[in-house]
């Protein structure tokens, strides 16, 4: 019996893993987001199925070296994931600096980095509650 009580503990895990949807994401545009039916017009985090803003502020120091304020860890990284998606602007054009990088190797985290478009496809179609994203909508 007790088996059979585990067993059915571990099928009723997996079986909710598996009905878990991602944060609707119903508008992407050059500056703009909409998830949840909130439209965001900043860069945003999804971290464990919720949204925030982005606090680029604290990254703006950087911005000389890179020409664009790139993505740096003085930012609210949502670190506790396997895989972290990092949209990269509409042109690709979002610096991700090497600190970055090394974090997420260091961690063991997937870093997926695609144009914007392509990452919250990418998002929508692969979401987990191990997955978080950051999205540039610029350029």
């Amino acid at each position: 019996m007790h088996s059979f009580i585990t067993l059915a503990i571990i099928f009723s895990f997996f079986s909710f893993q598996e009905d878990i949807k991602p944060p609707k994401i119903t508008d992407l545009g050059w500056g703009r987001i909409t998830i949840n039916k909130i439209p965001y017009q900043k860069d945003v985090v999804i971290k464990n199925g919720e949204v925030e803003k982005r606090n680029k502020k604290v990254s703006k120091s950087f911005k000389t070296d890179y020409g664009h304020t790139p993505l740096t860890l003085q930012e609210n990284i949502p670190w506790d994931c396997d895989t972290l998606i990092i949209g990269i602007g509409m042109s690709g054009k979002l610096p991700i600096t090497e600190a970055v990088k090394s974090k997420a190797k260091e961690k063991g985290i997937a870093l997926i980095m695609l144009k914007t478009r392509k990452a919250v496809e990418y998002f929508k179609t692969h979401y987990s509650k191990r997955i978080n994203a950051i999205f540039h909508l610029t350029c």
